[in-house]
């Protein structure tokens, strides 16, 4: 195998149609050559979430011109490239089937190889495109349709400590957004909002703090949050832009303490494996969350841990974590045909069962 390797991602497992070239010489931090990234939040926007078959038919119109753009702006062509990865579970199966079909058409066109990719290791992987990563590390997987805390001790080895049992935290943040009236994206708004509020102002739950274990939950969270909602809203069934603002610091420091101490539980086990870089790494689209990022690397201090993250670009869905992670599959002598199957879900962990629970972007695990 060449020491230098040259990859296409593409990713399409739910509202982003995204296309990357990754390059990487052993030894050294991958070059991100391009990333290309599709939003379609105003094609759902009136909708006040995601629809599947709006999604998977932008992807299936998009994903070529994607393709497209991220080779020209990398200043490559498909015969530079050495292998082309996919997303191909878990998400919204309409969006992963149109990412698996372009990839097999460019596959079997070009003759390269063609290498399937779990989101969710993307998403684990990612913070190696910006930084070494250390082996093995606790991960958070924390996004819209996932909450999990993984100890990943390779590139495909990922043991589960726990996760939601229902909500993850990205898709409480969505519903919200839609209860006060905020724009979506539900995350970046519900933010905003948060840095003129009053935290202290509403007495909101912190779920399931009350049981051993790193397991969560955060739609009973949301309901409080309804609740709560109904006490100062008005007869013309509006609400004050303050009381807007306080729901939401409200809403955002209950997360943030709950994922503070599921974490402080997560590194007591994790540190049993003795890690020799012991390393706290957080990806998914509420990485990019200012609170919880400060309040997690606060964690980390108390406990001696090194905290990493992928940068902000890196954080939501996006090719360039595909491209890497196919890469490092493709390394270790992954291989895939033009019978790799889209999956709407696809746990991490090989060994434990699934956590019971589902979204709307499918079970979480």
């Amino acid at each position: 195998m060449p020491d230098t390797l040259t990859f296409l991602g593409l990713e399409s497992s739910c509202d982003d149609t995204g296309a990357a070239v990754v390059r990487h010489t052993d030894g050294e931090i991958p070059q991100v050559l391009s990333n290309v990234v599709e939003g379609q939040t105003a094609l759902h926007a009136s909708f006040g979430g995601v629809v599947p078959e709006i999604a998977a038919r932008a992807h299936a119109e998009r994903m070529d011109d994607c393709v497209e753009r991220a080779l020209g702006q990398a200043g490559v062509t498909l015969a530079d490239i050495d292998g082309i990865a996919v997303t191909a579970g878990p998400g919204l199966i309409g969006g992963v089937l149109s990412g698996v079909m372009c990839a097999k058409g460019l596959s079997a066109g070009s003759g390269k190889p063609l290498i399937g990719v779990n989101h969710l290791a993307g998403h684990a992987l990612s913070p190696g495109l910006s930084e070494e990563l250390h082996f093995p590390m606790l991960m958070l997987l924390v996004s819209g349709g996932h909450c999990q805390f993984l100890i990943v001790r390779g590139v495909e080895e990922f043991h589960r400590l726990g996760g939601t049992i229902d909500d993850a935290p990205g898709e409480a943040f969505d519903k919200i957004a839609r209860l006060t009236g905020l724009p979506q994206p539900g995350g970046p708004a519900v933010e905003q909002a948060a840095l003129e509020g009053d935290a202290k102002r509403f007495p909101l739950p912190r779920p399931l703090l009350d049981r051993p274990g790193c397991d969560m939950s955060f739609s009973g969270l949301k309901t409080a949050v309804l609740r709560a909602r109904e006490t100062v809203i008005t007869n013309e069934n509006t609400l004050a832009r303050q009381d807007v603002n306080d729901l939401a610091a409200g809403f955002q420091k209950s997360v943030c303490d709950v994922l503070e101490e599921k974490t402080r539980r997560a590194i007591a086990i994790y540190l049993e494996e003795k890690p020799a870089v012991p390393t706290l790494a957080v990806a998914g689209g509420v990485a990019a969350n200012k609170a919880i990022r400060a309040a997690l690397e606060t964690v980390c201090s108390e406990n001696n841990l090194r905290f990493t993250a992928p940068a902000m670009q890196y954080c939501t869905d996006n090719a360039a974590m595909i491209a890497w992670a196919g890469l490092l599959r493709y390394q270790l002598g992954a291989k895939d045909d033009l019978t790799l199957s889209a999956r709407p879900r696809w746990p991490l962990d090989k060994i434990q069962a699934g956590m019971l629970g589902s979204g709307k972007k499918g079970a979480k695990a």
